[in-house]
């Protein structure tokens, strides 16, 4: 864990360790917490090219002292031209995984950074996007080292990979075209991806590639700035994204966890009784979460006290539900930052899957998501592909508010394994006393990974002790040993800031990361 004294001017919490110099760099100059997340996130998009970019998604809580916590959910919604009944007459009874009709979305981060750049501009901050973006320039113009985690991901998508994202782990990979698209962004502006010369380039190049996206579709999309979603715990309140991101689940999981008044942490009832809560959550995320436009209930009902309560009277103390469910998996890159003043960030920016739709548009090479996965071609599905709307989304980045005066970021990649992952680090530092870094780098689990029949299991890193293993099977629950430090875990992290100054931060051992405090 990296703390630092109340001199410190600020701390980032990055999944890849270039990514965070590049946001305490602006850091050191003055830049205030968003503009060194966006420097963050622009140099993870070049350096981590499978897991986030330009061609993905984006979702932001920004949290200032004095004032309620703001959402920026940059999501881009479904092609007007992405219709179920087109995907089922050529043949598809779910949706690609890779090429153009995979491409179906629009790319939502920019504006999400243009969003956050807007609240920044309101702090005094004023550092050019030239600034911004000169480290992830560097890095895409010069060249960057290809990580394990990045060549293992581009292994599995084999030939279906485009040219020159393929490389062996150590090799030094240039990325000229997106060195090209910042350039241009930082001289035109961040609305020019979606309204300007390069929006209807990229429309224009997606078409080619057989994408259902058109200009037209860029240049609709618009980030959204909402209330967050918030519960209040016995600590502080804790904050996520309100739909279609599954914030809603990961809160429900701390409430419905608090209510079983475990009293020890890493024993049985720890880790049953977050697994178990984290089943009656994603109940309600299957059955409820969708683009908001589509829902019939208000997100909120589901953080009522009484339904918690309800809820967590329904969980067994000693007994596994059983699980069968079809798990989501996907790949992620999630920021933290704190800054001298107080004001925190956590967002979190992806492809979906890695590499995502393995499209690379046009003269930039950008890597386009495949967001569209989250949809289905079921007419009585939950997340039915329709023309404009939004799909589901895994990503939820946490931030909470504690009652002594700590603002905390925190947050990690896993699809599904995020709500687990943000509840076993909240639960060992606030509730059972940890440090940040122990809580994030202390053996982990997870309900649901992989696909098919060996996605419902419980996977649990073998660091555990084997008898708290055993107690989980002889509870029923289907528990997987994994190696130690396992990437299905998530690459995590957390940042705090103390109300008398004080900084503490955490990265993953399992990623690639750090955390760069000054």
């Amino acid at each position: 864990m990296l703390q630092t004294s109340m001199a410190t001017r600020g701390m980032v919490s990055a999944p890849h360790h270039l990514a965070a110099q590049a946001g305490l760099a602006v850091l050191r100059e003055g830049g205030n917490a968003i503009e060194a997340a966006v420097a963050a996130v622009a140099a993870c998009g070049v350096v981590y090219p499978h897991s986030c970019g330009l061609g993905g998604d984006g979702f932001w809580l920004i949290s200032e002292p004095g004032k309620t916590p703001i959402s920026i959910d940059a999501c881009g919604a479904a092609a007007m031209n992405a219709k179920a009944e087109t995907y089922r007459a050529q043949g598809h009874k779910t949706m690609p995984l890779t090429g153009g009709l995979a491409a179906a979305t629009v790319a939502g981060a920019a504006s999400g950074w243009q969003a956050a750049l807007e609240i920044s501009s309101r702090w005094g901050g004023a550092l050019p996007l030239s600034r911004l973006f000169e480290d992830a320039i560097y890095y895409a113009r010069t060249g960057f080292p290809v990580t394990r985690y990045q060549a293992g991901c581009a292994g599995k998508l084999g030939d279906a990979l485009p040219a020159g994202q393929s490389a062996e782990a150590g090799t030094l990979l240039t990325a000229p075209g997106q060195a090209l698209l910042l350039e241009r962004l930082a001289q035109n502006g961040l609305d020019d991806f979606y309204r300007g010369a390069i929006g209807h380039h990229l429309g224009a190049e997606l078409h080619k590639a057989g994408s259902p996206l058109t200009s037209a579709d860029l240049a609709r999309h618009r980030s959204v700035r909402r209330r967050p979603l918030s519960l209040n715990l016995n600590d502080g309140t804790a904050y996520n994204l309100p739909p279609p991101s599954q914030g809603l689940a990961a809160l429900m999981v701390l409430g419905l966890f608090e209510r079983l008044n475990v009293a020890e942490g890493e024993s049985f009832a720890h880790l049953h009784g977050i697994v178990e809560a984290t089943k009656q959550a994603f109940i309600v995320r299957n059955t409820h979460v969708t683009d908001p436009s589509y829902m019939t209930i208000h997100s909120t009902t589901y953080l009522s006290e009484s339904l918690l309560d309800r809820l967590a009277a329904a969980i067994a103390p000693r007994q596994a539900l059983p699980w069968r469910r079809e798990s989501n998996d996907g790949d992620t890159a999630w920021i933290g930052v704190v800054d001298g003043q107080g004001r925190a960030v956590s967002c979190i920016h992806s492809l979906a899957k890695p590499f995502g739709s393995a499209v690379a548009v046009g003269d930039y090479g950008l890597l386009w998501h495949n967001r569209s996965t989250s949809f289905t071609l079921d007419e009585n599905g939950q997340n039915l592909l329709t023309p404009g709307r939004k799909p589901f989304h895994t990503l939820c980045p946490g931030l909470v508010r504690f009652r002594d005066g700590r603002v905390m970021a925190l947050g990690s990649m896993g699809a599904d394994g995020q709500p687990q992952t943000m509840a076993a680090i909240y639960s060992r530092y606030a509730q059972f006393g940890q440090s940040l870094q122990q809580a994030v780098s202390a053996p982990r689990w997870r309900l649901g990974a992989g696909r098919g029949d060996n996605a419902s299991d419980l996977k649990v890193e073998t660091r555990f002790d084997p008898a708290l293993l055993q107690a989980l099977r002889e509870a029923g629950h289907e528990v997987t040993p994994t190696k130690d430090f396992d990437h299905q875990m998530g690459h995590a992290g957390a940042v705090v800031r103390h109300e008398d100054g004080r900084m503490e931060g955490a990265a993953d051992p399992r990623g690639d990361g750090c955390v760069a405090g000054w």
